[in-house]
């Protein structure tokens, strides 16, 4: 998933570049929405990992 953020990133860095408007919105646009759904995905990872954990031996 962080691989086609990347991807659509350059893409969209690029077509800015040389002016494609149309190309670099739609491409931005997809970077940014993969790039919130692998943030929610991150959280509710490190969320599940926590409560997986049992309590700390001493």
């Amino acid at each position: 998933m962080l691989y086609w953020t990347l991807v659509f990133l350059v893409i969209a860095v690029i077509a800015a570049i040389f002016g494609f408007t149309g190309i670099y919105a739609a491409a931005a646009g997809i970077a940014k929405i993969l790039f919130f759904i692998f943030v929610v995905l991150l959280i509710i990872s490190l969320v599940a990992g926590a409560f997986r954990r049992g309590p700390p031996v001493a």
